[in-house]
């Protein structure tokens, strides 16, 4: 079922409905072929056969001219101008044929003749209106070919009546289908729009993180710095006076300063500040829904450590940073749980497996150390392990583990 299946599946929800709103108006021929066919077996040689194959040329106008619509709508090539004249034209010249064989003989029925005349300017007017972006010039356009209708009527010395009826119908048809082309545009707009939306809250989202990490890190690095330089200019000072025994110590506290600023930035890198789960868990989900991901989180089990939920805390961002990043993912689950006294978080979206089995740090900022690399290293003080690969069904998952009892010494 998965492979019947899967060629939907994997599609965004901008290709599908792309593809259901394409297929489905082009279905829609067969509703004219079927009208006309109806009046070209009444008709009968040579004007049935006139009528078939305008009929058959006006189809397959109409039906390249939605698809370049569609193009159009989705912002892939610009709007045809030109076959949009072309099949309003030609729209109008088999309305004409239509009423002509009804004029002169071949069409007797009146009914069988509005049907093929309804088709013909219905359709066209379908096609056209997928051209256009404004209601009123889509109403303009219905309204246009009931007129041109009526006038191509009288033109063939039609009666009256027949003329207004002629008109009437085409306005009544025309206006069905200007309504349903125009849906379909409209729907099809809102839905890019969306998904476009989407993406620029992912990238955001991204950018966010990389701006959180650039305050994160000069927290740490401004004040150090300043006091560095501060410190250094006065061990000069001391030197030059003769108090190498003052300046000795105001360097002996800059490498002191130093180092620990050293430390402070791997803290910084690879994440070892300590974070509390509850808060990246409800960041994450946050982040995810506004960048249009589904997120469901679970947590069962007892309160865990402070270290396990600061180590635990860091592998729930990095995933989530990871899933904005990489692969197109709708579905995004979070658990977390106890088990036989190790705590487990387990991080899985319906990603396409664009991971690749790599992740890059929060803020995308890839080095040694950084990444599943990072997060393993960061779990292994600690006891744990980290899993992470393509899961069943084309999913992507992470898992962590750590021990509840965190051993000495662990960082």
């Amino acid at each position: 079922m998965a492979r019947l299946t899967g060629w939907w599946s994997r599609r965004s929800n901008l290709e599908k409905v792309e593809l259901y709103t394409r297929w489905t108006y082009h279905s829609l021929a067969v509703i004219e072929l079927s009208v006309t066919g109806s009046a070209v077996a009444q008709a009968g040689r040579p004007m049935g056969g006139w009528l078939l194959l305008a009929a058959v040329a006006h189809v397959v106008l109409v039906a390249v001219l939605a698809s370049r619509a569609f193009d159009w709508l989705m912002g892939q090539r610009g709007r045809p101008d030109r076959l949009i004249a072309v099949v309003a034209a030609l729209s109008v010249v088999c309305a004409a044929l239509a009423m002509a064989a009804h004029r002169f003989g071949p069409l007797d029925d009146l009914e069988a003749a509005a049907y093929a005349v309804v088709g013909a300017i219905s359709w066209g007017v379908g096609g056209v209106v997928l051209c256009l972006l404004k209601a009123r010039h889509m109403l303009a356009v219905a309204a246009a070919g009931a007129v041109v209708t009526g006038l191509a009527g009288a033109a063939l010395t039609l009666p009256l009546p027949a003329c207004i009826g002629f008109a009437f119908a085409a306005l009544f048809g025309g206006l069905a289908f200007a309504f349903t082309s125009g849906f379909s545009g409209w729907l099809l707009r809102a839905v890019r729009e969306l998904d476009a939306a989407r993406e620029l809250q992912a990238r955001l989202a991204v950018a966010e993180e990389r701006l959180r990490f650039g305050r994160d890190l000069h927290d740490v690095m401004g004040r150090n710095l300043s006091v560095i330089a501060l410190k250094s200019e006065l061990a000069v000072q001391l030197a030059r006076r003769g108090s190498t025994d003052r300046a000795v110590e105001q360097m002996a506290e800059v490498q002191h300063i130093a180092q620990e600023s050293q430390r402070e930035v791997r803290d910084v890198v690879r994440g070892y500040r300590e974070a509390d789960l509850r808060t990246e868990l409800d960041g994450a989900r946050g982040v995810l829904d506004a960048a249009g991901i589904s997120c469901a989180i679970e947590v069962a089990g007892a309160e865990l450590p402070a270290r396990v939920q600061s180590a635990l805390g860091w592998v729930v961002r990095e995933a989530t940073t990871n899933v904005l990043r990489h692969g197109d993912a709708r579905r995004c689950t979070v658990s977390v749980a106890v088990r036989d006294g190790v705590a487990v978080l387990v991080v899985e979206n319906d990603g396409t497996g664009a991971h690749g089995g790599r992740a890059t740090p929060a803020g995308g900022h890839p080095g040694p150390g950084s990444g599943l690399a990072g997060l393993r290293e960061r779990l292994a003080a600690l006891g744990g392990t980290l899993d992470a690969g393509a899961a069943d069904a084309g999913r992507f998952r992470v898992t962590a583990r750590v021990p509840m009892a965190v051993r000495e010494g662990a960082r």
